[in-house]
């Protein structure tokens, strides 16, 4: 059985029986009938399916939103804002496939010639807990409207989200058998990739996941895309507005209890604002509330799973051991550990040069702006980084320097359906999102008529 366990209380919410090897198989086979006739359907025939898709996730925000505190312990009020953001990308995606999948013409010495984009057929989405409603929606919404199926291999503990989602597409009138969950563990995932009648994959979560993904699919020759997670920099340099800087940064750091690749996980600040700065972030930070994920006044709740707040803690205390001090928080209790600022630090501790995945972040000072480029430089990592500053006119000047695949200025770093998401080094590769995203998983044909 696959258990999904409530890491609040340590409760067991829902079990579901794992799939047998031969019932993967015939799982995809239909996926793979339904793919052969949804990929003759016509754009208007998707919108009209993906709006309504939009409509079912609205209509029932609260309810899928409930399942998402039971299972990995997110706060209530940002599992409905996240429902709510794949509601957005089920529309964007409606509205705007048909343009971005449209032929494109070339002139040539041909009488006519182009490029048109054709779906590949079964996709498989490997999808972490942390957002086990969004990974899953920026994946599905432009992969069905190309016209491609999918099969889902969700994270163990959030199962339930995974029926819920296949749910999605049954009450929007989808055909039966364009998106299904499989309910295996991580053991089951390499059969998957190997079956012939799955063309592509998609995984986000670690760097050992991805890179044992990435190998098997480049064994069989098949497109993947990865995004791994990141280390980003949040860089206040001396000219910034620092109220908005701090309220922006708090959020950054300890939305979904800093369980996100893209969360602000290294603190730097200009030296000459930097002790005004901890002193008004501390405070913000210490206003959160903490408690059950299903109270709407809860900020920060528990962390997935235990073990993953033992590993947290551990990063931090090898961090004190190496000199580092703790300036807020620092304790675990279960799966709960508490909103943590780590100063005194070096480019060798575990919280500065490791992902953190969960509420944690490191503080660093510089003096100029070289430096402080040099410092978010210094990561395996390349995802994203936020700059806050006054002067565009400079800040701009620097963008080509940062080792990312997103620079935000006065705004920390998340995603919009409307541009590319993902990054460079080992934060993964292939972005998702906007034109760019759909685009990764269709056969980007030359047609030649002369």
């Amino acid at each position: 059985m696959i258990q999904s366990i409530n890491p609040y209380n340590g409760e067991v919410v829902y079990e579901f029986k794992e799939l047998t090897e031969e019932e993967v198989n015939e799982t995809i086979d239909h996926v793979n009938n339904t793919y052969l006739e949804w990929k003759k359907t016509s754009f208007e025939e998707r919108k009209q399916l993906m709006e309504k898709a939009a409509e079912v996730l609205k209509s029932n925000a609260k309810e899928y939103a409930k399942v998402m505190s039971l299972e990995m312990g997110k706060p209530i009020t940002q599992a409905i804002a996240e429902v709510e953001k794949c509601a957005w990308v089920c529309t964007y995606y409606a509205h705007n496939a048909e343009d971005f999948l449209t032929k494109e013409f070339i002139k040539t010495d041909a009488f006519k010639s182009y490029v048109s984009y054709e779906p590949l057929g079964v996709i498989l989405a490997v999808m972490p807990w942390n957002y086990p409603f969004w990974q899953v929606f920026r994946f599905a919404a432009p992969s069905l409207m190309a016209g491609n199926t999918a099969v889902l291999k969700h994270a163990s503990n959030v199962m339930k989200c995974a029926e819920l989602i296949e749910d999605v597409f049954t009450k929007a009138g989808f055909p039966k058998n364009v998106f299904k969950s499989l309910y295996i563990k991580s053991d089951k995932v390499e059969n998957v990739i190997k079956n012939p009648k799955v063309k592509a994959v998609t995984l986000t979560g670690s760097k050992p996941a991805g890179s044992k993904v990435a190998s098997l699919a480049a064994s069989e020759i098949k497109k993947s895309v990865l995004e791994l997670g990141g280390n980003n920099a949040f860089i206040v340099l001396k000219d910034a507005d620092i109220e908005e800087a701090v309220k922006t940064a708090v959020n950054a750091r300890y939305q979904n209890t800093g369980q996100s690749c893209i969360a602000a996980k290294r603190l730097l600040l200009h030296e000459d604002i930097a002790t005004d700065f901890l002193a008004k972030y501390k405070e913000a930070v210490s206003d959160k509330k903490s408690g059950d994920p299903l109270d709407e006044d809860t900020y920060i709740g528990v962390m997935a799973r235990e073990d993953l707040a033992e590993e947290l803690e551990g990063q931090v205390n090898k961090s004190v051991e190496m000199g580092a001090t703790i300036f807020l928080g620092g304790k675990r209790k279960g799966a709960y550990y508490e909103p943590t600022i780590v100063t005194d630090i070096t480019f060798d501790m575990p919280v500065f040069k490791e992902e953190t995945f969960g509420p944690v972040i490191s503080v660093v000072t510089f003096k100029t702006v070289e430096e402080a480029i040099k410092i978010s430089n210094n990561s395996d990592f390349g995802l994203g980084v936020s700059v806050f500053t006054k002067d565009f006119k400079q800040i701009e000047k620097y963008l080509p320097e940062f080792d990312e695949g997103a620079v935000f200025i006065n705004e920390m770093v998340k995603s919009d359906p409307r541009l590319p998401f993902g990054g460079i080094k080992i934060s993964g590769y292939g972005r998702e999102l906007s034109h760019h995203g759909i685009k990764e998983f269709v056969n980007t044909k030359t047609v030649y008529l002369k």
